[in-house]
């Protein structure tokens, strides 16, 4: 029989599991999370992607914080893909406005109908359309490039399957990890990516050709800087410590070298990950809660 002192400890702990839940929904999905999480899920008709889809597992998994900000890291090395973000996303006024707009994009093309899906898709086109520019060394850029889209997408499906790999609650097989990378082909051909890869090799293989192109900028190291060390509240700031430190534990090993972030093995590997582990079991228990929530 439980005693009142064991019943109000678990009443305290699911308070506590609620709040913190319902505190991360908020960041990362803004005011109108709910609504939009109503929409996605909830309404009937056909989607792009079945349960059983690979996309699905990886883009629900707390790993993609992790993977999340190291794509960004990765995505600051094509000079003109990080000229265009400087200028025009406004990311360090609103960064997490872009959060919340970029889950959003992520939530509809995994999990709504296909019609919300490709509205989503358009909407992103009609914004990279307008989004053009030189940098300072006279070089144009333009969001809709097939190439500098083909760039932001390999970095984002390598980032978010080796943070999955490595952090995520049940991790693929490599059948699974290349169904992954094809799921992916699919809103890449949609967003305007010409012969996007569809397996991991040939995913390797994709990212491997930019790197000739690749290099640091003034604007690359700043947007480092600030994804490092964003002003989040004082009690954030431990959490967030850990959720960088492991973002850019996932950089390959080259690209952490050019963005000047050291690689220290034995310290990564007795403190950085398992850190990392313990920050996605927890956001992925709190999220559970507002989850079961959404079901009853």
């Amino acid at each position: 029989m439980r005693t009142r002192a064991g019943e109000g400890g678990a009443s305290q702990m699911t308070d506590l599991r609620d709040r913190l839940g319902r505190a991360v929904f908020r960041r990362v999905a803004g005011p109108d999370g709910p609504a939009n999480r109503a929409r996605i899920h909830d309404t009937p008709g056909p989607r792009w992607f079945g349960p059983e889809r690979p996309i699905r597992t990886v883009h629900g998994d707390a790993s993609m914080f992790i993977g999340g900000l190291s794509a960004l890291l990765l995505q600051s090395l094509h000079p003109l893909a990080m000229a265009a973000v400087s200028a025009h996303s406004g990311f360090r006024g609103d960064p997490w406005g872009r959060l919340q707009r970029t889950s959003t994009f992520l939530a509809v093309t995994t999990y709504g109908t296909a019609s919300d899906a490709e509205d989503a898709v358009a909407r992103v086109r009609s914004i990279h359309e307008r989004v053009r520019g030189t940098t300072a060394d006279g070089l144009a850029y333009h969001a809709a490039d097939p190439h500098l889209l083909g760039w932001v997408h390999a970095t984002e499906t390598d980032s978010f399957l080796r943070a999955h790999e490595r952090y995520g609650a049940r991790p693929l097989d490599a059948a699974g990890y290349d169904a992954y990378v094809a799921d992916t082909a699919r809103v890449a051909e949609a967003l305007g990516v010409v012969d996007p890869p569809r397996d991991r090799q040939a995913l390797v293989r994709c990212l491997a050709s930019y790197r000739p192109e690749l290099r640091p900028t003034p604007e690359a190291w700043a947007a480092a800087r600030f994804l490092l060390h964003p002003p989040v509240p004082l009690a954030v700031r431990p959490f967030y410590g850990v959720l960088a430190a492991n973002a850019v534990a996932l950089l390959p090993p080259w690209a952490r070298s050019v963005l000047r972030l050291p690689r220290i093995p034995v310290v990564e590997g007795l403190a950085v990950q398992p850190s990392g582990l313990l920050l996605t079991h927890t956001i992925r228990w709190a999220m559970t809660s507002g989850a079961r929530s959404r079901t009853k």
